[in-house]
């Protein structure tokens, strides 16, 4: 695929961001529905099934024998590790705080980039990446009180592991696959997998199939996971892993704003402070040294 214009790229990251940080707390009121590893299950599976209809006519481009174990790893990381320790790990933590520790994905992204795949790593990205991090616990901590559960931060950094994997390990075998099938293949495979241990130890009949469910599920399903990811892959496959998960540290803003505007939580001086770090974090990490561009053009 091309490059995207600078216009196409600022649109996906609009989108994306706000999509990926309402589901947070549209995923938390899901809950209140649903068992957790049933939820994790469904939500991906029918994203897959979704992606399926545009996947079928490019059946030419699958070349299922050749890249199927591509498929199955990006499935692994992407959708089993990620959705069901997140969603799993979300019953432990308040969001906020979860989502602080599932955003330490954007510095294991740019340090397994450096090592994996020969992205630039210099002095102002790292600062960047780290005060992006710093930012989005400093938003997060505004909001904790009460016991914290050991389980919950090994759940949520589990999940950012298996992100930052996923991300990167897709960027190197981006040229191998067809795109649209990667994203509907990884869904289908790791949301069958994890329908099918839900059901192995939750019950089918617990799930409260409310109106305000059923939409929850459907937006959560078309907009968050099925076009969310494809935007993702195809912001990776244009441009440095590490700098568009930079932009990813956005996310627990929306959240927490998402929560103000619908769950009347309060907006408080931690969260300016976040904004703050996690701007400057993210032109840090974007913004390319004079000595780091003239080594990449000679």
């Amino acid at each position: 695929m091309g490059k995207l214009s600078r216009t196409q790229t600022v649109l996906f990251i609009i989108f994306l961001v706000t999509v990926w940080g309402v589901n947070w707390p549209l995923s938390k009121f899901a809950l209140l529905y649903t068992p957790p590893v049933l939820f994790s299950g469904l939500r991906t599976l029918l994203a897959g099934l979704i992606l399926l209809l545009i996947a079928l006519p490019r059946y030419k481009k699958l070349h299922f024998k050749e890249t199927w174990p591509v498929y199955l790893l990006s499935a692994l990381f992407n959708v089993v590790l990620y959705y069901g320790l997140q969603t799993i790990g979300l019953n432990y933590l308040p969001a906020g705080l979860f989502s602080a520790l599932v955003f330490l994905q954007p510095v294991l992204v740019g340090l397994f980039s450096w090592m994996w795949l020969g992205e630039a790593m210099y002095g102002l990205k790292m600062a960047g990446l780290v005060l992006g991090f710093s930012g989005v616990g400093l938003i997060s901590t505004g909001g904790i009180s009460g016991h914290i559960s050991f389980t919950g931060i090994m759940f949520a950094l589990g999940s950012a592991l298996s992100w930052a994997i996923g991300t990167v390990y897709v960027k190197k075998k981006a040229s191998a696959v067809d795109p649209i099938w990667l994203v509907t293949l990884q869904f289908i495979t790791g949301g069958l997998f994890m329908t099918a241990a839900g059901l192995s130890v939750e019950r089918w009949t617990d799930i409260v199939w409310t109106p305000a469910f059923i939409l929850t599920l459907l937006f959560i399903s078309l907009f968050v996971i099925a076009i969310g990811w494809l935007v993702f892959f195809r912001l990776i496959d244009s441009g440095e892993a590490s700098k568009v998960s930079s932009y990813t540290f956005m996310i627990p803003i929306v959240a927490i704003l998402a929560g103000s505007l619908f769950l009347h939580e309060p907006i408080t001086l931690s969260l300016l402070g976040g904004v703050v770090l996690i701007l400057v974090s993210i032109y840090f990490v974007n913004k390319t040294p004079g000595r780091v561009r003239l080594k990449t053009k000679s």
